[in-house]
């Protein structure tokens, strides 16, 4: 059957836990110095990018390239776009149907989830969402890497997400819920993580022994926290709401004063890029607490793994 990753609870707990792992011998082998392997063998795949990239388009490029396969990459002005650069110039469906008889794989980092649902209906390719309004899958993979990475054991450890309860924090959740983690985010009012997603993921920390906490107060959500995480206030696509936001979101900022209601040893994370000055002050992010770049990093073998798990 089709395997596909267009949210964290496609893959279950054993799963993530061989992802993760296969990540970090990547990364003990680029330690080493080596830098491919043939394990994709010429396989090829398609990059769908319509939301900007940093990170997600130079990890799997990368990981394509070093792991023997073919990255193509296809802009949004290139095949989502008409001449004009709107949507309209052939339709979602036709496109899928086109790139599954070239390649082996589709990536995808749209706006709309009905986008990457869509494309997992419609091709019999394995199809991987690297970003959309509703779930960030791969960001979260990474995330729990870098957390295995420098607290070693996650079992039992307690998230803090302060801030939007948006498609990185919905990924987290789940994350957290399925492989064992407590997570508590902090919201304002009309920003929570949607509850159809909150209630979806109830079992799964249940079975866990672990809990989903939703709350308002930032200080709150922070206390006794091992991991301390926010992302963007403002995200792409949301830059005319800008004003309105940082209003809501003003108190919500991780700063010394915030910080120090954390464990000790809790350790900062951001998803990166960050408005500096708004969710998060140079302070922490540059500080000792910080391994923001750490997780940049763990893109790069998450992506090997990924690929690897769903081509080799």
């Amino acid at each position: 059957m089709k395997k596909d990753l267009t949210r964290i609870p496609d893959l279950t707990k054993e799963e993530i836990l061989a992802i993760v792992r296969r990540a970090f011998e990547f990364k003990a082998k680029k330690d080493m110095g080596l830098r491919y392997e043939n394990l994709l063998n010429g396989k090829s795949v398609a990059m769908i990018f319509e939301k900007p990239s940093l990170r997600t388009k130079v990890a799997f490029e990368l990981a394509t390239s070093y792991l023997g396969g073919i990255p193509i990459f296809l802009a949004s002005s290139q095949i989502l776009a008409s001449g004009n650069n709107e949507r309209g110039r052939e339709s979602i469906p036709d496109i899928a149907r086109n790139l599954e008889r070239f390649v082996d794989l589709i990536l995808a980092r749209v706006y709309s989830h009905d986008t990457i649902k869509t494309i997992s209906d419609i091709v019999e390719k394995p199809v991987i969402n690297a970003l959309c309004d509703k779930h960030h899958p791969t960001q979260a993979l990474a995330d729990l890497m870098a957390i295995t990475w420098r607290k070693k054991s996650t079992n039992g450890l307690t998230v803090a997400f302060i801030g939007d309860g948006n498609n990185v924090a919905t990924s987290l959740m789940q994350m957290c819920a399925i492989v064992g983690m407590n997570f508590k985010i902090a919201s304002p009012k009309g920003y929570e993580i949607p509850v159809s997603e909150q209630k979806d993921i109830e079992q799964n920390a249940i079975q866990n022994g672990v809990s989903s906490v939703f709350l308002r107060d930032p200080n709150e959500a922070i206390s006794d926290a091992d991991i301390v995480y926010t992302d963007t206030f403002v995200s792409m696509g949301q830059e005319a709401e800008k004003e309105k936001r940082l209003h809501d979101f003003k108190g919500y900022q991780v700063d010394d004063d915030l910080l120090k209601f954390a464990k000790p040893d809790a350790l900062f994370m951001h998803d990166l890029p960050a408005h500096r000055g708004e969710e998060v002050t140079d302070a922490i992010i540059d500080g000792p607490k910080s391994i923001v770049f750490d997780q940049a990093e763990c893109r790069l073998h998450i992506a090997k793994s990924l690929l690897s798990f769903y081509l080799s």
